[in-house]
């Protein structure tokens, strides 16, 4: 595996790849399964895999947050030349914004709900670094974990509005054996958070089968309040949203794919994940 860290290296050893397919798998570092599930799909289907490690600061609202994010770059660099990982870009900001990014962007209703809503500036953010990773290592597919349902939907809206050739592969989520959805945040909880966690799948799971019974706001309130009754856990919002506007949906007969979104706080850390409703 080629470590690189700088754009104009990568680019030169890109450019001597030949005509094979690229694939791009972008992360922030402190990687789990999930991420080398995206690696192992990438593999499959792409003659040559790069991955990218980048804290992106655009992104965090929260300056608390960037400071306590969490960083394992040799744990990371082991896992990902084990998995056969071709490329590994670990630039530093200097390499990513010699200047201020001052774009802004605008995905009409997808970022205003949600995380967009509660995290003012974090989509445009995300915006900011994949488009500048995606002008970098000029992949033909890039694949994202659907456990950031909401952000998966801004990056394929991202590519229409810039018109990138690029096709976008969303992976499904990877859980822990109770359970929980995989994140780069777990490592930060407490055992008792740890231990409570869980709950947030376990109550979605749950909330599935009584759809029928219930109406869509009978069942965002059962969701909640029943999240809520563990001390550890307190639910910052669960939703029923169209799978392809990411708005509320009001009745299980509009037509659409629905989803379940939730966000989940425990002590100072944020936990999402999303589950199929209909």
């Amino acid at each position: 595996m080629k470590i690189i860290r700088e754009t104009s290296e990568l680019q030169k050893v890109l450019s001597c790849e030949g005509n094979g397919t690229t694939g791009f798998v972008p992360t922030m570092g402190a990687l789990h399964d999930g991420h080398i599930s995206l690696v192992k799909k990438c593999r499959t289907e792409c003659n040559v895999t790069v991955v990218s490690i980048f804290v992106n600061p655009t992104q965090f609202n929260d300056p608390d947050d960037l400071k306590n994010y969490p960083r394992t770059p040799e744990k990371d660099i082991e896992l990902l030349d084990k998995a056969g990982v071709d490329i590994l870009f670990m630039p530093e900001i200097g390499e990513i914004y010699p200047e201020e990014d001052t774009r802004v962007f605008s995905f009409g209703q997808l970022d205003t709900v949600m995380e967009g809503e509660r995290r003012p500036g974090h989509f445009n953010g995300v915006a900011q670094i994949v488009s500048k990773l995606f002008d970098i290592v000029q992949p033909d597919r890039a694949y994202f974990g659907e456990k950031d349902f909401q952000q998966l939907a801004i990056i394929r809206a991202l590519v229409r509005k810039l018109g990138y050739d690029i096709e976008i592969i969303g992976c499904p989520i990877k859980r822990d054996s109770d359970g929980l959805a995989l994140s780069s945040r777990n490592a930060l909880l407490t055992p008792e958070q740890r231990a409570a966690a869980p709950d947030i799948y376990k109550t979605m799971r749950d909330a599935v089968g009584l759809k029928d019974k219930k109406t869509v706001a009978e069942l965002c309130k059962w969701v909640t309040d029943r999240i809520n009754e563990n001390p550890q856990l307190e639910v910052e919002y669960f939703t029923i949203v169209d799978s392809l506007t990411l708005q509320p949906v009001s009745d299980w007969n509009e037509e659409g794919e629905k989803y379940g979104c939730i966000a989940v706080s425990t002590g100072n850390v944020r936990l999402i994940d999303n589950m199929k409703f209909s």
